[in-house]
C-alpha cells in the first residue's frame, strides 16, 4: 500500500520516487489456532459473514490497518473474530508460519497475507464478531479441517502447512507440555503427541525417551494421580527448563501429519 508523505511518498524517500508506479495490493492476516479437546486436535474457524465466501468457513484473520505490524492485527483479529479476550488474544505464543502471495488468493483484489499458527491449551468456547457470524472449534484430520463445505480462500492449504508445522515441532522442542494442564502425567503427555502425529505410540518407549531427555519434563512433589484404570496411581510431572529436544523425539517413520 502507499507509504504516508508529500505525494504519497513515505518520509524520507528519495526524489522521483513514484508510489503510484507499483500496483497497490492489501496485507492481511490469517491464524491457524490449534488445540486439543476430548483427545482430538481442532483448529479454530470462523462463519464468514460478508462477501466474499460469504456463509463458508474460514480462519479467523483480516487487514492489516496501515500503523500496525502484522502480529499485532493477528491479535486483533482474533479477539474480534471470535470472542477471545484481548488478554487472552495477547497473552497466545503466536508464530509466524509462512506468507501466501499467489494473485488470484483473493478474488477482491492482490492480497498478500502473513499466516500465523499458534499450540494452546484450553481455551474457552469461541463466538462469532466483527465480520464472523460464529466461531467454533473443528476437528483436524490427516491435515484437513473437518468443516461442513470448502474453506474459504487458500484456507485450506494453510490448515495442512501449520498442521504440518506443529507436528515438527513437536518432534525438536518441547511444545507439547503446552497443551497439558500445569501438572500432567507421562500418558497425557503421549496423548498429545498421539493426536497430533495420528499414530499410537508404545507407553514404554515413550517413558524412556522422555525421561531420558534432559530438561524436558520435572517429578512433582506429592502423591500420585488416578487415572481412572487398575494400575497404580500415575506419577505427575511439570514441564522442564528445556526448550529444545535433543536427541529429538521422532515420530514412527513413515508418518506425517
Amino acid at each position: 500500500m502507499n507509504a504516508p508523505g508529500p505525494g504519497g511518498r513515505g518520509p524520507g524517500a528519495p526524489e522521483g520516487y513514484d508510489p503510484a508506479a507499483f500496483e497497490p495490493f492489501a496485507v492481511t492476516v490469517d491464524l491457524a489456532v490449534f488445540t486439543v479437546r476430548e483427545n482430538r486436535l481442532h483448529i479454530l474457524l470462523v462463519e464468514r459473514g460478508e462477501a466474499p465466501y460469504a456463509g463458508a468457513w474460514a480462519l479467523p484473520g483480516g487487514f492489516v490497518l496501515p500503523r500496525e505490524s502484522a502480529e499485532r492485527a493477528a491479535r486483533r483479529e482474533l479477539a474480534e473474530e471470535t470472542g477471545l479476550s484481548p488478554r487472552t488474544a495477547t497473552a497466545l505464543h503466536l508464530e509466524q508460519l509462512r506468507t501466501y502471495s499467489d494473485p488470484g488468493r483473493d478474488p477482491r483484489m492482490r492480497v498478500v497475507s502473513v499466516a500465523y499458527t499458534a499450540l494452546v491449551p484450553g481455551l474457552p468456547e469461541p463466538r462469532g464478531g466483527g465480520d464472523a457470524t460464529r466461531a467454533r472449534w473443528t476437528e483436524v484430520s490427516a491435515g484437513a479441517a473437518l468443516a461442513p463445505g470448502p474453506l474459504a480462500f487458500d484456507h485450506a492449504r494453510i490448515v495442512a502447512d501449520a498442521h504440518h508445522r506443529v507436528g515438527a515441532k513437536l518432534e525438536y522442542t518441547c511444545l507439547a507440555p503446552a497443551f497439558c494442564p500445569p501438572e500432567f502425567t507421562l500418558g497425557e503427555l503421549r496423548q498429545v503427541y498421539e493426536t497430533v502425529w495420528g499414530v499410537d505410540l508404545d507407553p514404554p518407549n515413550f517413558r524412556r525417551k522422555v525421561l531420558a531427555t534432559p530438561g524436558f519434563v520435572q517429578p512433582v512433589d506429592g502423591p500420585p494421580r488416578r487415572t481412572g484404570g487398575r494400575g497404580k496411581p500415575a506419577a505427575l510431572y511439570r514441564a522442564g527448563p528445556a526448550t529444545t529436544l535433543h536427541p529429538p523425539l521422532l515420530r514412527p517413520e513413515g508418518r506425517t501429519p
